[in-house]
């Protein structure tokens, strides 16, 4: 079927894209096309008319009008489908790259002739599908024929058939049509823009109606054809009177799909003037949207949820417009403001994504006469326009309250963990369709906080930043009639008990708080201080998190990286330092330390003000003074917080002499003088005071209940175990927030308490030390932090309790790997003599174990630490195992104690495990030397016992191959004490 240019001048359209090679020979000519496209036309009149529920022969119409407008689209399919048919069977028709005829594998691959054939049919298969697809797509002069067209409403008529399967036939044959033909498509989307229109329209025309407006050859045209547009949002907005539900259905997913997909709108829809009737503008299309979105109108909630949101799209769209974008901003922003009280909590999760998209703010808007102007000069722009018709909103009476109120609905708290479900309250009730059309981008965002949230004693998810966002910016935008209004509304929340309404209230604080807009604390003597006093000396802990997330949100930092320090920043610290009254309970005591963490955390230590440095030594030093404090909550506070302090004022004065230097790794700090000396308050006699605890422990255990008194020795001892707890709190917030690169000197000075408090009979303090532990011995440290550490921790080696050993061991075997590439051979050295020491461990006490926990960690480090190490260690235990069994041959008294056998067994056994599946040839020597020990006592009998018992479990598998590696003495001496040939 022969296409024509439009201005009628030719009748013959040119190839513009050529394909080398054959394309397949030539079927017909375009006028026997024609002719089966008027006979097929005449003939789908007829079936739909006469025999519509035959849908066999509709389906038979459907691939005729397919093959005869879609030319090219039959042999593509052939294509597609030998294509993934070849790729499945590929694997069997051609030969593997290797055979059995020559000793060497042959080059590329062997593939029968036939298959090449195939593949040479299939490729020219491809080349006639392709070979006049793309003629007339890219040129918008030519014009499809009249019985192009003709087809085009035939399959259109098909594809609202009422049989689904025609239907889907049809729609997939429409779809590749208007695809190839993008001019077919306007007319297309009015017809089916109007059967969503009309109200009685049957199930079927509406969901092939949404069928074919879904597909993305359709939506990707709504972006150039602003009728187009206009008719498709409107259809689905006034579409709302079909009672089926597979119709609502329907709609609701055609609505979800344009949502996502939305990528904005043709420039040309902007400059339609309202004169041109066939194309509608921009401005007259917003009032109609507008007219549908209010709630008052009898449209179903979900309807008008569309219509909300296809307004904010469109405002959104109109952002480079800026002439159109001032003039709908204002009154599109006061529409969802007035949202946030709506009934709907579908609308009210719009709302909150409209205003945090829409309300931009005004940060340079920092004073209270500013904002006063902004509001007596409307005329002035469009952001001072918008400005003046929130107020009169907001100046509504019951307004804010109503508002908070609605807010506080979408914070549903959980009754087993106090937190909202998923990222908001109203997930809860909201659908997949509703939650696509609800959220923004902005919700998958990770805008705020800066920093990471490690610390658990503030943990909660019901803080929603969003929230506070809102209300910073409507202050930001209309200055202190916002701020007067949530004053007088949030006394009621304040003093509310229900956790629902104090998260709204603590929203508001933190966007109240975060503003920047000044002469909010200068009215109302300081309202939001008192208001924050009052708040932190509360003895209500249920709503914690909530003014934790507050306060850290008052804090962060502005601007991109958030460098820029809030203007309320150093009154909420001073408010923060202030001491708290020595008569409170604890709980307000641990709030007051939780709320300055979260404070803390979020100041930038390289952009710290020397006022924000004086704030970090005063509480440091009430901090310090405390870590002995009764409470173990506020102790486990107290240690978080010198953490962050700490940390804070390390990287200050990094930065502070003007050293750019990556602190992404560890820095070497120098100590500063003064004030400054907490870390040598935090390691000064923490290796005493360890060694210190675990006399007074043994001590206790062996007194008689009698005995012990409370006098004042007793107070000082348990006032030592509560510091160190404080101690180890501060480790382990050190280590899981990422801030000990800054800290490495302070803790590797306390790595002998970390040790030696493993095991003691106060479970807190073990535990405690557990978790440091395994903290700890996962980081890599530098040098040179490395040399230090080293000698720390082999000083523990010869430390009397068993248990520090014990505990050094099982450091070491994780120190060593994690360092295998750092350590120098010096060092290495070092440590396996070291470990080597205690395989011969002379205490009364549990020696066994440290001896047996020596040899474990030594087979884990032959394994792969350094081979001429692992091979002087071998052949040294060989040659003394050796030697001791030919002292005892002889009869002679050896001299050897009982812990220096054990030892040399140990050895033995080390070797033999540091192998469990391989053979290799020293293997078999060692095996038969290490059974020829049985025969001695205990425990060297015992730990011959389970080692050759693990060597026989390793090597069950392949006995029968590896068995070959022993000599026939070997076997023959070994089987007398240990029955190797018998079946595992």
């Amino acid at each position: 079927m022969r296409p024509s240019y439009k201005d009628g001048k030719s009748k013959v359209v040119e190839p513009i894209i050529f394909i080398a090679g054959s394309a397949g020979s030539t079927v017909g000519n375009s006028e026997m096309r024609e002719k089966a496209a008027e006979l097929v036309h005449v003939a789908c009149r007829y079936l739909l008319k006469e025999r519509t529920d035959d849908s066999i022969l509709l389906a038979l119409v459907v691939r005729v009008i397919d093959a005869l407008v879609n030319y090219g689209s039959l042999e593509y399919e052939e294509w597609s489908s030998h294509f993934q048919a070849w790729k499945l069977e590929s694997a069997s028709i051609i030969e593997p790259p290797c055979n059995f005829i020559i000793p060497f594998h042959s080059q590329g691959k062997k593939r029968p002739r036939w298959a090449l054939v195939d593949k040479a049919h299939l490729h020219n298969t491809w080349r006639s599908s392709q070979s006049s697809y793309h003629r007339y797509r890219t040129n918008a002069d030519v014009s499809p024929s009249s019985l192009m067209v003709n087809l085009m409403n035939d399959l259109l008529d098909l594809s609202l058939h009422n049989y689904e399967t025609v239907r889907s036939y049809s729609g997939r044959s429409l779809t590749k049509l208007l695809k190839r033909w993008p001019s077919l498509i306007s007319n297309c989307v009015l017809t089916l823009t109007d059967n969503l229109r009309d109200s009685k329209a049957p199930e079927h025309t509406v969901l092939g109606s949404c069928n074919i407006l879904g597909t993305q050859t359709v939506l990707r045209h709504l972006t150039t054809d602003s009728v187009s547009l206009s008719s498709f949002i409107m259809g689905i907005l006034e579409s709302s009177h079909h009672e089926s539900l597979k119709c609502q259905k329907a709609i609701t997913e055609l609505f979800v799909k344009y949502n996502i997909r939305f990528s904005g709108i043709s420039r040309r829809f902007f400059k339609n003037t309202e004169c041109e009737a066939d194309k509608p503008g921009f401005i007259s299309l917003v009032p109609k949207i507008n007219a549908l979105s209010f709630e008052s109108n009898s449209l179903h909630w979900r309807y008008n949820l569309m219509a909300n949101r296809v307004l904010l799209l469109l405002i959104l769209a109109s952002r480079s417009e800026s002439d159109i974008h001032s003039q709908i901003l204002s009154e599109t922003a006061g529409h969802f403001l007035r949202n946030l009280k709506s009934q709907l909590p579908h609308s009210r999760m719009l709302a909150i994504s409209a205003l945090n998209t829409l309300l931009q703010g005004s940060p340079d808007k920092a004073s209270l006469q500013d904002s006063q102007q902004s509001l007596d000069r409307p005329e002035e722009g469009s952001i001072l326009s918008t400005g003046e018709i929130l107020n009169n909103i907001i100046r509504e009476d019951g307004f804010m309250s109503e508002t908070l109120n609605s807010l506080s609905h979408v914070h549903i708290i959980s009754d087993n963990d106090g937190s909202s479900k998923a990222s908001y309250g109203a997930s809860s009730f909201q659908s997949g369709s509703d939650k696509a059309i609800t959220y923004f981008y902005f919700d998958f965002s990770a805008s705020w906080p800066r920093t990471p949230s490690w610390i658990s004693l503030v943990g909660g998810d019901t803080f929603y930043s969003s929230f506070a966002r809102i209300f910073k910016r409507l202050i930001q935008q209309c200055g202190m009639p916002v701020i007067s209004s949530l004053q007088n509304a949030l006394e009621e929340f304040l003093s509310s008990k229900e956790r629902s309404r104090q998260c709204v209230a603590a929203e508001a604080m933190a966007g109240m708080l975060h503003s920047d807009v000044t002469g909010n604390l200068e009215s109302g003597n300081n309202w939001l201080i008192l208001q924050l006093q009052k708040i932190m000396l509360s003895p209500s802990v249920e709503s914690v998190p909530e003014w934790a997330a507050c306060i850290r949100y008052a804090v962060t930092g502005k601007e991109r990286s958030g460098s820029r320090a809030p203007v309320l920043r150093e009154k909420l610290l001073d408010c923060l330092c202030t001491p708290v009254p020595q008569s409170v309970a604890t709980s307000v005591l641990a709030k007051r330390y939780s709320f300055l963490s979260v404070a803390l955390i979020e100041i930038s230590a390289p952009k710290m003000s020397p006022a924000e440095e004086q704030y970090h030594v005063k509480i440091l030093d009430e901090l310090l003074a405390n870590m002995s404090h009764p409470s173990a909550q506020i102790r486990e506070a107290i240690g978080v917080t010198i953490c962050i302090a700490c940390s804070n004022m390390r990287l200050s004065r990094l930065f502070g002499h003007g050293d750019s230097l990556d602190v992404s790794g560890d820095v070497s700090m120098t100590e500063q003088t003064g004030s400054e000396n907490w870390s040598k308050q935090l390691t000064d006699g923490a290796t005493e005071l360890s060694i210190s605890i675990q006399n007074n422990i043994s001590k206790q255990l062996e007194s008689t209940p009698d005995s012990v008194t409370e006098n004042g020795l007793d107070k000082k001892e348990e006032a030592d175990v509560k510091r160190m707890e404080t101690i180890f709190h501060f480790i382990i917030a050190s280590l899981k927030s990422g801030r000990s690169s800054v800290l490495l000197d302070v803790i590797i000075g306390l790595i002998y308490p970390v040790l030696s408090l493993q095991e003691t009979s106060n479970k807190d303090l073990s535990l405690l030390a557990k978790s440091a532990f395994e903290l700890l011995k996962w980081r890599i440290l530098q040098r040179p932090f490395l040399e230090t550490a080293i000698m720390t921790i082999l000083s523990s080696a010869n430390d009397p309790n068993w248990r520090t050993r014990s505990a050094l061991l099982s450091y070491l075997r994780t120190f060593t790997y994690r360092h295998t590439f750092i350590l120098s051979s010096s060092e290495k050295s070092q440590i396996w003599q070291t470990i080597e020491k205690l395989l011969v461990d002379s205490q009364v006490e549990a020696s066994i174990y440290v001896r047996e926990h020596a040899a474990g960690v030594l087979a884990s480090l032959m394994k792969g630490i350094d081979k001429d190490l692992s091979k002087d260690f071998r052949d040294r235990s060989y040659a003394q195992a050796q030697r001791i069994l030919h002292t005892r041959q002889r009869g002679a008294k050896s001299g050897h104690s009982v812990a220096t056998i054990h030892g040399a067994v140990l050895a033995l056994t080390a070797s033999v495990l540091s192998v469990p599946y391989d053979m290799p040839s020293w293997l078999p020597s060692h095996v038969t030397l290490l059974a020829r020990f049985i025969r001695e006592p205990s425990p060297i009998k015992s730990t011959v016992t389970k080692a050759v018992a693990e060597f026989k479990r390793t090597h069950a598998d392949t006995w029968s191959i590896q068995k070959e590696a022993f000599t026939e003495d070997e076997l023959e001496a070994s089987s007398k004490r240990f029955p190797f040939n018998h079946p595992f």
